[in-house]
C-alpha cells in the first residue's frame, strides 16, 4: 500500500497533513456521492527540471461546469482552485509526475438534494505513465449500458456517476480484459470506463460525439487537435460497435488513461494487434507537448 502520510492536502483553505484531512461521514459526499471532481496531470521535465501541470485552466473551467449542473449552492471558481493547486504543488515539492484531484463537494449533515454547504479538497499524489500505454489493452463490449443524460448527465464530472465505469470496469476484470466499452441506450459505442474512445478507419479517426452521453474530454479535445495537425481527418459522430471489425487501430484516451493503445475488441484484435503507428505518433506528440518538449500550446502549460 502507499504511503503518502508525508504529503499536504488543501482543504477548504488550508493546506494539512495527509492523515489530517477529514470530512465527515454524514456528509452527502459521502452518503450520496454529492461531489466532482477533476483529474490532472503534473508532468516532471527531468532535463528542465521543471513541473508543468497540463490544462489546468481548462480542467478547472470544467468543474465550474459540474458544479451548475448539480445545482450546488455555491460555484467555487475556477481562479480559486488553481490558486490553491498551485499552493499545493509547491508545498510538496514534488520532482516526479504527479496526479492531481480536486474536489468540490456537499459538506454538512443534509439529505441527497442538499445544496449547501460547499466545501473544496486537493490531493496529488506521485504517478507516472502506466505501463498499458506502451503495451495497449484488451476491451470486452459491456453488458452495463453508460448513463443517459436524462439520468446521470455525464457531461457532469460528478463522483457518483463513476459508479457507472465501476460496474463495467468490474466485469471486464472479471471476464479476463482489462478495460471496457460501454454502449448508450440506443445502442452506440459511448466511451471506456473513465476514458474516450478513438478508431482510425479508412485513414479516418472517428470520436463519438459529445451527445453520446461521453464526458466532454479535454483530453480528446487535445487528441482532435494534435490529430487535424498530423493531416488525419477527425469525425465526431454516432459510432456502431461492428466498425471495430473494420477499424485499423484505435486507442483510449483521458487524464489517467493519457493515450492508451486498444488491440482488441471481444477477443477480436484491432488492426494487427498491436499498437499502430497513427498511434504511436500521435503518443509522441502529446507527450512532447505535455512535458514542454516542444514550444507548441504554451497556455496549456501551468509552470511551478
Amino acid at each position: 500500500m502507499d504511503d503518502f502520510s508525508d504529503l499536504y492536502i488543501y482543504l477548504d483553505g488550508e493546506l494539512v497533513r495527509w492523515d489530517d484531512a477529514k470530512l465527515h461521514v454524514f456528509s452527502p459526499a459521502v452518503k450520496y456521492g454529492a461531489a466532482v471532481f477533476e483529474g490532472i496531470r503534473g508532468y516532471w521535465n527531468e532535463s528542465d527540471e521543471k513541473m508543468y501541470l497540463f490544462r489546468l485552466e481548462d480542467h478547472m473551467r470544467r468543474m465550474e461546469l459540474s458544479q451548475r449542473i448539480m445545482r450546488f449552492g455555491r460555484v467555487v471558481p475556477a481562479e480559486e482552485m488553481m490558486e490553491a493547486t498551485i499552493a499545493l504543488m509547491r508545498k510538496n515539492g514534488f520532482r516526479s509526475s504527479v496526479h492531481i484531484r480536486p474536489t468540490v463537494y456537499v459538506g454538512g449533515t443534509g439529505e441527497s438534494y442538499a445544496t449547501d454547504p460547499i466545501g473544496s479538497f486537493i490531493t496529488a499524489i506521485p504517478r507516472g505513465t502506466p505501463k498499458k500505454v506502451e503495451t495497449g489493452v484488451r476491451a470486452q463490449v459491456s453488458s452495463w449500458q453508460r448513463i443517459s443524460d436524462n439520468v446521470m448527465p455525464a457531461r457532469a464530472k460528478a463522483n457518483a456517476n463513476y459508479n457507472n465505469s465501476r460496474y463495467a470496469g468490474l466485469q471486464a476484470t472479471r471476464d479476463g480484459y482489462e478495460a471496457a466499452i460501454l454502449l448508450n441506450s440506443r445502442g452506440k459505442v459511448s466511451e471506456g470506463q473513465g476514458m474516450c474512445l478513438f478508431i482510425i478507419r479508412n485513414g479516418v479517426a472517428v470520436t463519438p460525439s459529445v451527445t453520446s452521453d461521453i464526458l466532454e474530454s479535454i483530453t480528446r479535445d487535445t487528441v482532435i487537435e494534435l490529430l487535424k495537425a498530423q493531416g488525419i481527418p477527425v469525425q465526431e459522430r454516432e459510432m456502431d460497435r461492428s466498425e471495430f471489425f473494420d477499424a485499423s487501430e484505435a486507442f483510449f484516451c483521458g487524464t489517467g488513461a493519457e493515450i492508451t493503445p486498444l488491440i482488441d475488441v471481444d477477443g477480436d484484435p484491432i488492426g494487427s494487434g498491436s499498437p499502430g503507428e497513427t498511434t504511436r505518433a500521435l503518443q509522441s506528440d502529446y507527450f512532447d507537448l505535455a512535458f514542454g518538449r516542444k514550444s507548441h500550446r504554451p497556455e496549456w502549460r501551468t509552470e511551478v
